[in-house]
């Protein structure tokens, strides 16, 4: 999706509108009071259609992120554009200079597209999956065993679990003990899967609970045994972290999740046909009609 695409096939608000309205409701689909078989007619004085039997009118931002939004279609549209074309994502600072609204409506904006990413996918993990967890945030106060900050540390924990060649998911976590990341493991990973993992206590009890096990020995400098490895997930935290400092500099815990749904959205569509713009706004549809 170039920006000269961009601009052909969304040269302004009426096209935005019209392409909702098409995928909502399109032509020969059932209106929702008469049940007829019908063409929906634009209004011109609102962003609304009517049916050509009962004139009904539906709304084709009803139920969507940009309902009541005084932001233009387009500069919507613009803002997952922009989400889109970047690897590493875009800050509200920047939207705010590139379409000309406050900064406190670019955090919204943003905000309500982040919406759109969280995963969706209830189908556990499965096969080789490598879990490992990591530290977000400032510099650490204290440290603790094995270089993991102490007790009065201000870092967030996160806890990341990926397919090899496969699925991620990466979930904020209130502290990174034994009874915090099991119930997460087992609730997104299968039964039987193998688990790779590095040396830390709080994995000694996967092999109890079902589950394949081996381990990296990273405190002694071992990265690589064979297939045993965490460098898959390891990457995907560098991708974050860099990310973060780079673009946003630095992310509230209150907000954290939504940017690692962000960032899990790109990983889990890195090999995808579908550019992301429009798979972005598929999740527009796809929830609107759930």
């Amino acid at each position: 999706m170039t920006y000269a695409r961009f601009l052909e096939l969304f040269p302004d608000n009426a096209a935005c509108v019209e392409y909702l309205k098409q995928r909502h409701y399109p032509d020969g689909s059932n209106c929702p009071k008469c049940g007829k078989r019908t063409k929906f007619h634009r209004i011109k004085s609102r962003a609304a259609y009517s049916c050509q039997y009962c004139r009904h009118q539906v709304y084709p931002t009803a139920g969507t992120i940009f309902h009541k939004s005084t932001v233009s279609m387009q500069l919507w549209f613009y803002a997952i554009f922009l989400m889109s074309s970047t690897r590493c994502g875009i800050s509200a600072k920047q939207l705010e200079r590139e379409i000309g609204v406050t900064y406190k409506t670019a955090h919204r904006m943003f905000k309500q597209i982040r919406k759109l990413l969280m995963d969706e996918d209830d189908e556990p993990l499965s096969g080789e999956v490598e879990v490992d967890e990591t530290y977000v945030g400032g510099a650490p106060r204290g440290v603790g065993r094995r270089g993991r900050p102490g007790k009065s540390s201000k870092k967030v924990p996160v806890l990341g679990m990926v397919e090899r060649r496969g699925r991620l998911r990466a979930r904020v976590m209130p502290d990174a003990k034994k009874d915090t990341l099991m119930p997460h493991i087992v609730e997104h990973i299968l039964p039987k899967s193998m688990i790779y993992t590095d040396e830390y206590a709080a994995y000694g009890s996967l092999t109890g609970a079902g589950y394949g096990h081996r381990r990296i020995a990273h405190y002694k400098k071992i990265y690589v045994d064979g297939d045993v490895t965490t460098n898959t997930i390891e990457g995907f935290f560098g991708l974050m972290k860099n990310g973060i400092r780079g673009v946003y500099h630095s992310v509230s815990t209150k907000y954290l999740q939504s940017y690692l749904d962000e960032y899990s959205f790109r990983y889990n569509r890195r090999d995808a046909a579908q550019p992301m713009f429009w798979a972005i706004l598929d999740r527009v549809t796809q929830l609107r009609a759930a």
